[in-house]
């Protein structure tokens, strides 16, 4: 049986959550199970998915952002313009993708912003189905056109719906066929030889409590937040130190991107962070690491991972440190068991509240017995729910059912 050919749409250039959430999932299918062609935007992410299969790379494609957080108002509306800029890029990267790939089985949308591309490549590459991947909360609006539109297509243009947890399955409709398949993390595949990270790890004080932050340095991933709690926790007199794995998006300069900064449609947090940090002398406390695909070491040297994100969701982060037998005070209101039990697995904390996250990391710090217990029921529930090859099965499976295609 030859294997499923399957095309992915990935939107987002820069190696992130979603494009690692995909990366893990697809090279842990089974040897021959699927022919994998990516359609992505151009980016850290061509590294990637190149190891996997074949990489059709466009200057950009174009998104219609319905998420729960960022979805268009005020000046937001301004990035409509940019989606439409980047309609001839798209239309290219399905041309090309139509000469590239024959008797497709399967589109597989990355994320539901990409509805608009899905319904260009279904009449393009004409495939037996089409699977989209919702990895972010959806806005529940049931008054707006938008989200109206956003129900009909996942009904009308899409063969499987995927939510990466219960959180993000309980913002789609609830007559709406939902796989609820977890992400995948491979802690065994997540060690490298990053000596300059060892270094850098390697010169924290073996006695303070180490407070971790992994993600893209971006104001709704609560950065800002957690540069506050620092300095709170710093003034109650707590020894602690925080490991910050991350950097801007992009660079930021020339008169376009400052056109974008005044708009706030794109940012320099980096250099924010910065400037707090040299504020309130936190230089000794704060440690910027950057990027780092060692990413085992880092979790390993973490006592808390923080997930502060303004999205009130949990993210990747989160269940990544689990398997690593860290705990999690992450920035939502209410928690799924799938993900965080509060006071068991970690702790849950209000979205943009540098107050209450700095309280939970004090909880922690001062009873680090708790802090262990709390990891190794993680870990636990890490093991249960994000196994990769697990869940990698599982998403073939439902790639065979959509396609007509039986197991061999």
């Amino acid at each position: 049986m030859r294997p499923l050919r399957v095309v992915y749409i990935h939107l987002i250039g820069a190696f992130g959550g979603a494009s690692r959430s995909l990366f893990e999932v697809v090279r842990a299918f089974p040897a021959g199970a699927v022919e994998a062609t990516f359609v992505t935007q151009r980016g850290s992410v061509l590294e990637f998915f190149s190891r996997l299969g074949r990489v059709i790379a466009a200057r950009g494609l174009s998104k219609f952002d319905n998420t729960a957080y960022s979805y268009y108002r005020g000046l937001r509306w301004l990035v409509v313009l940019r989606e439409i800029a980047y309609l001839p890029a798209t239309l290219l990267a399905l041309v090309r993708a139509r000469k590239l790939c024959r008797d497709v089985d399967i589109i597989h949308v990355n994320e539901f912003t990409g509805l608009a591309v899905l319904w260009l490549a279904r009449r393009w590459l004409r495939p037996r189905a089409a699977v989209v991947h919702v990895r972010s909360v959806a806005r529940t609006d049931a008054s707006s056109w938008r989200t109206r539109w956003v129900d009909r297509m996942l009904r009308n243009e899409a063969d499987a719906v995927v939510a990466i947890d219960e959180n993000v399955r309980a913002s789609l409709p609830a007559d709406l066929r939902v796989d609820v398949i977890h992400n995948a993390f491979a802690p065994t595949l997540a060690h490298t030889n990053d000596e300059s990270i060892s270094r850098r790890l390697g010169s924290l004080r073996p006695e303070s409590f180490k407070v971790g932050f992994v993600g893209n340095l971006l104001a709704v991933k609560g950065i800002h937040e957690l540069i506050e709690a620092a300095r709170l926790t710093r003034d109650a007199g707590h020894d602690l130190e925080f490991v910050v794995i991350g950097d801007d998006v992009r660079p930021s300069r020339g008169v376009r991107a400052a056109a974008l900064r005044i708009l706030g449609l794109q940012q320099n947090v980096r250099a924010e962070v910065e400037a707090a940090l040299d504020r309130h002398q936190l230089r000794g406390r704060v440690h910027i690491i950057g990027f780092t695909a060692d990413i085992a070491r880092v979790y390993q040297s973490m006592d808390v991972l923080c997930f502060p994100s303004h999205y009130d969701a949990p993210g990747r982060p989160i269940f990544e440190a689990a398997f690593f037998g860290v705990p999690s005070i992450v920035a939502v209101r209410e928690p799924r068991p799938d993900t965080l039990v509060h006071g068991v697995t970690g702790l849950a904390v209000a979205p943009r509240s540098a107050d209450e996250l700095a309280r939970a990391i004090e909880r922690l710090a001062t009873d680090r017995a708790l802090t262990r217990r709390m990891g190794q029921a993680a870990r636990e529930m890490a093991e249960r729910n994000f196994d990769v090859t697990r869940n990698a099965a599982e998403l073939l499976r439902l790639y065979r059912r959509v396609a007509g295609r039986s197991a061999p």
